[in-house]
């Protein structure tokens, strides 16, 4: 080994000498020369055929054993190591993970499961043949490039002749030097499609498809490509109001590592559970059992912020095309292993062509050489040479139809038939033969001027000959973001000590507050009129003399603050309602006008708007002859938490007491259905349901016949069974149509919803009995087609008025038979006009919109600095009206 070494000499501080030697030579280029290794020959794949070089040689090992039988892993194991230079461990995990993707190997005893993450059996116990598909496309020796194996013994592929896009089928995943990639797994079925509206021009999307099923949001997919990413879900539903079930998990999850994941939040008390149990054996099925008194549906929602119930998967398409990296999107790796697959169809038409039109040759010379009884021209000759001479002269003659010239090796063979074959010559199967050898031609010709055709046929054999089986199971679907704040379990106490000023989980000897979490706010409200909104802690100071704590919910406009306080020492009093929506941490804001000494002598914290009314009582001062009055904040209008607020009074208040609760000053809320993500919403997406005010509920009810009242939280979960959600109104009925399984008859019946809260089921538990079709209209009409009896003429439609065909029951009650008749169809019919009754509330008063609450943490900084009549900065806008007493104790609005 030849080796370049430079020395120089450098002198320390203390006059020392170091030698520095640099290396060069053979050494410059290892690590390169190592890094490329790892990433063309183990940790990318190639996309020609979208295999590992362990995976191809594996591959190419089987069919080498390939006899119809099932082969040892051991076996293929160890033949395979013929080709590959590393250890059989690293071929049986190889093997092992292409058999789980259940698509080229044909498998037979224990080799894992992708669900719950159990590993395979030893390769001595499990067994291996090649699927029918994979010898259908992966094949073809005479289209294949070989090269040397690693120690010259044997010939292996460069790369299998796959006329299918199996990388984007199988997905794949590697980590090399410098480089990764990951190619999320797609269907088989989506992919055929895909690859023919390729080849006729029209575009095309695909997106993942993964074996352990499950939801994902694929609207940040990028093709593919680095920087995007897929989110994916488990499939949570309730079974009963304390239990929970997933049956399906994440890709790139099992079972185990879900429950593991579960146990962990729960305990850090992020969520709340009593057990779990894994019953999962062919497919998925995890029982989470809650505590009562839990919210399902919030424990979903839960489960997906906290646990990996949901986990987020970033793709890179990274592929090897000629010896180098390729960073490439799903799409354009579709359109390159079509075209790819269309150029190995067309080798292969141009080899079956050569093949068949060389029988036709040889067929061809062979009847010529018998018929015209050539072989006896050669019995007179002695050498060699003159037998191929005569042969030769003696063909001459008949050959002008041929398609190419007679070679010496085509009379070699000539002479090689047998006599027993010259004597039993049939001269009309010989021209058979011909024929449909020329036949033969054409159709391959033919295949080769329409190829894109050809190919588009062979995409559709695949799909029918191996498509059944392979839908699609992962439903793709948008994600509405978790707010992690409003579904973690308050596992802590918040305590306040409101004197000193203090407040945290660990002042335990103090005043209890609520239930909390660690990644809530806390917002109080002091006596000098301050708010602070900080993170909670165990011991945090706010500010002295704390009036109000509570968790704060950020961009919660139904929550109104109404508060009076006084100006200054000896300034007037103001009254003001407020919200408070969005704030900096940390920071401390004065709700006062800002002068010193000033003092809060009322507050409330009004979580739906509520506006109470309360007594001020003056202090005895002067002339002042009415020192009690009524003060209504329904009357005040709900501003900015910076606004100075109406003037109540300029005398000293002695105190304020609240004289009567109130109701909400709010409009009812109104709330939409966004049917992609199946969720609930203020924010205008999707269908409006209507106004809901805080006794209104929801109606759901289901395909299976389950009608229940719901309250409408924005974090309700629905199932996907769904067929009527609107806002619900307890004195319309409810009209049905069902067939009984037992009994075999179909059914009408109305009803009401008589428990709130409760699911009830409206048709009979018979695993026959069907819902046909439900209405919530007053006056409901259906139309019922019979079925064509033979040798009669169809009974007419009938129309039915549901509303006079049977009263209003109970919701277990059996119904009215709808008729005797069989019946084919059962339409629902535009219902017949009714003014339905108008829905009457007890507050219905004047109420304020919540897009009129101004509530903004940027009000601070956009507020007037306008100056008052003393100099002071004024907060007061054109809109404020400001309350005065005169000496009569009367209230004057200017």
């Amino acid at each position: 080994m030849a080796e370049e070494q430079q020395d120089d000499l450098l002198n320390d501080e203390n006059g020392n000498q170091e030698t520095i030697t640099k290396v060069t030579g053979m050494y410059k280029d290892w690590f390169l020369d190592y890094a490329s290794y790892v990433i063309l020959e183990r940790a990318v794949p190639a996309i020609e055929d979208g295999f590992k070089p362990v995976q191809r040689r594996i591959m190419h090992s089987m069919k080498d054993l390939d006899d119809g039988r099932y082969n040892k892993v051991a076996n293929i194991v160890g033949h395979t190591m013929q080709y590959h230079p590393h250890g059989d461990a690293s071929i049986a995990d190889a093997m092992v993970q292409i058999g789980q993707k259940d698509l080229l190997i044909d498998t037979q005893g224990n080799w894992g499961n992708i669900l719950t993450g159990d590993s395979a059996a030893a390769s001595r116990y499990i067994e291996a043949r090649l699927s029918k598909f994979a010898l259908d496309v992966v094949y073809n020796p005479k289209i294949t490039e070989w090269q040397a194996s690693y120690d010259g013994r044997r010939k292996e592929p460069i790369n299998l002749p796959v006329m299918f896009p199996l990388l984007l089928a199988q997905g794949g995943e590697g980590i090399a030097v410098g480089l990764s990639t990951k190619i999320l797994p797609h269907n088989f079925i989506e992919l055929i499609d895909a690859s023919v509206k390729h080849l006729k021009g029209k575009r095309f999307t695909i997106y993942p498809d993964f074996p352990t099923a499950g939801i994902a949001d694929i609207s940040n997919y990028n093709d593919g490509m680095r920087g995007g990413k897929v989110r994916v879900r488990a499939r949570i539903s309730q079974l009963d109001k304390n239990t929970l079930v997933i049956t399906e998990i994440p890709f790139g999850t099992t079972t185990s590592s879900v429950i593991d994941s579960v146990l962990k939040a729960n305990d850090k008390g992020k969520i709340k559970i009593k057990r779990i149990e894994d019953n999962t054996a062919a497919e998925v099925e995890i029982l989470i059992h809650l505590p009562s008194g839990l919210s399902p549906d919030k424990t979903i929602d839960a489960l997906y912020a906290f646990t990996a119930c949901e986990t987020s998967i970033s793709p890179l398409g990274c592929v090897i095309e000629d010896n180098k990296p390729l960073f490439v999107g799903v799409t354009e790796m579709l359109r390159r292993s079509t075209d790819n697959t269309v150029q190995l169809l067309k080798q292969e038409l141009e080899i079956k062509l050569g093949e068949f039109e060389e029988q036709w040759h040889f067929a061809s010379l062979e009847r010529i050489f018998i018929e015209n009884r050539i072989y006896r021209d050669i019995e007179e000759e002695e050498t060699w040479e003159g037998v191929i001479q005569a042969i030769d002269k003696g063909l001459q003659p008949h050959i002008k139809h041929l398609k190419r010239a007679i070679t010496e090796e085509d009379i070699v063979r000539l002479t090689e038939i047998r006599i027993k074959r010259i004597s039993k010559f049939d001269i009309d199967k010989a021209q058979q033969k011909i024929d449909a050898l020329e036949d033969q031609i054409a159709e391959v010709k033919h295949h080769l001027s329409n190829l894109i055709d050809y190919a588009i046929a062979y995409f559709e054999r695949l799909k029918k000959d191996y498509g059944e089986g392979k839908e699609r199971k992962t439903e793709l679907r948008v994600f509405e973001d978790v707010d992690a704040t409003k579904v973690v379990i308050r596992n802590t106490k918040l305590y306040v000590n409101r004197e000193e000023g203090f407040v945290g989980t660990s002042l335990k000897r103090d005043e209890y507050v609520c239930d909390c979490s660690d990644i809530d706010d806390i917002i109080v409200f002091t006596q000098e009129g301050k708010m602070m909104v900080t993170k909670v802690d165990s011991k945090t100071f706010v500010g002295k003399n704390i009036i109000h704590v509570a968790v704060f919910k950020k961009k919660d406009k139904r929550t109104i603050y109404n508060m009076i306080y006084r100006d200054g020492k000896k300034g007037p009093s103001y009254v003001k309602r407020f919200a408070v929506t969005s704030i900096t941490r940390d920071r401390e804001y004065d709700l006062t006008n800002g002068n010193k000494g000033s003092v809060v002598w009322y507050f409330s914290a009004n979580p739906n708007g509520e506006a109470e009314v309360v007594t001020v009582m003056l202090r005895q001062v002067g002339s002042i002859k009415k020192l009690k009055w009524d003060l209504d904040f329904a009357e005040i209008l709900i501003k900015g938490r910076s606004s100075k607020g109406n003037l109540v009074t300029k005398y000293a208040v002695k105190r304020i007491e609240l004289k009567e609760k109130g109701v909400s000053t709010l409009k009812p809320r109104k709330i939409w259905f966004d049917d992609t993500v199946q969720r609930l919403n203020v924010d205008e997406r999707g269908e409006l349901i209507g106004e809901f005010r805080g006794e209104d509920r929801l109606l759901v009810i289901t395909q299976s016949g389950i009608a229940k009242t719901i309250t409408p939280e924005l974090t309700t979960h629905f199932d996907s069974d769904m067929i009527v959600l609107e806002k619900w109104m307890p004195k319309k009925p409810i009209s049905a149509i069902y067939f009984d399984g037992e009994k075999e008859r179909y059914y009408v019946k109305r009803f009401l919803i008589e428990q709130e809260g409760k699911e009830e089921s409206f048709i009979s538990n018979h695993p026959n009995s069907q819902l046909e079709i439900v209405s919530t209209d007053w006056r409901p009409m259906a139309e019922v087609e019979f079925t064509k009896e033979r040798g009669k003429d169809r009974k007419p439609n009938m129309e039915v008025d549901l509303e006079q065909f049977i009263a209003v029951k109970g919701i277990n009650a059996l119904g009215n038979q709808l008729t005797r008749e069989k019946i084919n169809q059962i339409n629902l019919l535009d219902p017949l006009p009714f003014e339905a009754p108008e829905e009457v509330h007890a507050d219905d008063l004047e109420v304020v919109d919540e897009e009129q609450v101004s509530v903004d943490a940027k009000v601070d900084e956009n507020k007037d600095k306008s100056k008052d009549a003393n100099g002071n900065p004024s907060n007061k806008t054109e809109d404020d009206k400001d309350l005065d007493i005169d000496d009569k104790g009367q209230v004057t609005l200017f």
